[in-house]
């Protein structure tokens, strides 16, 4: 029973206090990273936007490493290899302007961002808007700064076709195993004379030796674009489709998604069209029947310890969407991202 002793008690700890007055040690931690002069914080709606609120640092590349930073955030605003709607060429921006993601991951009890230095260092320099093989020439080369000077890549797309260029970055010295999130495989063949295309990114890079398909799981596949996936089980890879997800269970996935990937390291390619249209509907090649937002977090938040050496979250496509909620989600899904970097950057410098 609520007493008015209890109530007494509860006044004289709270009613003069002001918002960044906590006692709990944990919290009190957390508030110390956000707030100034007692109960000041930065307005979330004010100044220059930058993914997750990160400090901005577009000079890095001419860093000869990187300006010390751990973890880059890189927008990839190119969308030239979609076979459907085009638009996530304008994700990076949509996403940037998401206010109030982070700092405090509840589930996993952190605050990534005061466990390693990271910076938004803008979006890939592209020498042309037209040409989509020179893009993934440029992909490649500047993501390879980024992997030869020890910096974790985390980029934001863009279509899926990014992930193939990014992974002959990160896959160069060997294979890593990937886990990938996503509506569809996209381990297609050569269409009308291009290789460079989203639905066939992750057959590339294994036909390259930088992806490992016996340690790639696909997690939420579904639609009529099965009979394009063949690769995926000739491969070895390990196919989870989206009907299968609530059968199985979360934690069955995400056992299944550990035990896959095992203990080398792992790429992490989340496809925002791997949530089902109503949590996501601003993106090119939609397909119903999918991912709710609660059992993708679920699955990410299941996966920390995982040996992450990047990560990208790719097609946002908002002019789709006009509730924002697709940028929402997809800012919320590289946050999770960005936990899970840094908990494997933990775990690689022994802490």
């Amino acid at each position: 029973m609520f007493t008015h002793d209890k109530l007494a008690a509860l006044r004289d700890k709270y009613a003069s206090t002001k918002g960044g007055d906590i006692y709990d040690p944990h919290f009190r931690a957390v508030a110390d990273t956000q707030f100034s002069g007692g109960d000041k914080r930065k307005w979330p709606f004010a100044g220059v936007p930058t993914f997750l609120d990160a400090p901005y640092l577009p000079d890095a590349t001419e860093l000869p490493d990187f300006g010390g930073i751990d973890i880059a955030l890189i927008g990839v605003p190119m969308d030239l290899g979609v076979t459907n709607r085009a638009g996530a060429r304008l994700g990076p921006r949509a996403v940037r302007n998401i206010e109030r993601i982070g700092p405090y991951e509840h589930v996993l009890r952190m605050v990534p961002g005061s466990e390693c230095k990271v910076a938004d260092i803008g979006d890939v320099p592209f020498r042309s808007r037209y040409s989509l093989q020179s893009c993934h020439e440029d992909i490649e080369e500047y993501f390879s700064k980024l992997v030869t000077a020890g910096v974790i890549p985390i980029a934001i797309g863009g279509d899926h076709s990014i992930s193939y260029s990014i992974l002959r970055a990160v896959g160069k010295q060997r294979p890593v195993g990937m886990i990938h999130i996503d509506a569809h495989c996209d381990t297609g063949g050569e269409y009308e004379g291009s290789k460079f295309h989203h639905g066939g990114p992750f057959r590339q890079a294994v036909i390259d030796g930088v992806l490992d398909p016996e340690r790639t799981i696909q997690i939420g596949i579904r639609g009529g674009a099965e009979y394009l996936w063949e690769f995926s089980y000739d491969s070895g890879m390990t196919v989870i489709h989206a009907e299968d997800v609530p059968k199985m269970g979360v934690d069955a996935v995400i056992a299944r998604a550990r035990a896959v990937a095992g203990d080398g390291p792992v790429y992490l390619s989340f496809d925002i069209d791997s949530l089902d249209p109503s949590f996501a509907p601003g993106t090119g090649t939609p397909e119903i029947g999918g991912l709710t937002s609660r059992e993708a977090l679920a699955i990410l938040r299941g996966l920390s310890g995982v040996d992450f050496i990047g990560a990208d979250m790719v097609e946002v496509a908002p002019q789709y969407d006009g509730t924002t909620n697709t940028a929402h989600a997809g800012a919320q899904i590289l946050f999770e991202e960005f936990c899970l970097c840094v908990a494997a950057l933990k775990n690689r410098k022994g802490g």
